[in-house]
């Protein structure tokens, strides 16, 4: 048995360079292979109708203003979800002789896409089959 005491046995040492060396390759090949996701938008300006109301008498109106509220004729609705749209649709519908009649939906220029087609989607929930689409006019809007 050959014990020495007086020599110190050295201390291993670990060398970092190769560690960081393979993270910065990895955070290299994570950024180039990433693909970034660009979500394109359109702005949009609905168009403004200078010439006078072209729906028949008998065509039972929806409007959509500016703030995405709804009217059916005359009425404002106290709410924006297309069910409710829908249960006065049709009742203005079996006022006015059935769902043979004409819809007509009118929406302000400022009027938010999301709202004119939830309005459509309450036409369509309604059973109305006849749709036709307007914009309002410019001193329509104002008022």
């Amino acid at each position: 048995m050959n014990l020495r005491r007086g020599r110190h046995r050295e201390e291993p040492e670990l060398n970092l360079a190769p560690l960081i060396d393979v993270v910065f390759l990895l955070l290299i090949f994570f950024m180039v292979t990433t693909t970034f996701v660009r979500e394109a938008g359109l702005d949009i300006t609905l168009p403004e109708s200078s010439a006078a109301r072209s729906a028949a008498p008998e065509a039972v109106e929806v409007s959509v203003g500016a703030d995405g509220t709804y009217y059916v004729g005359e009425q404002a609705l106290i709410n924006r979800r297309p069910e409710t749209l829908a249960k006065a649709l049709r009742e203005a519908l079996e006022a006015g002789g059935g769902e043979q009649q004409r819809v007509v939906v009118r929406a302000a220029a400022q009027a938010p896409h999301q709202a004119v087609v939830r309005a459509l989607d309450g036409v369509g929930r309604a059973g109305v089959e006849r749709v036709s689409i307007a914009t309002l006019r410019a001193a329509e809007e104002a008022d």
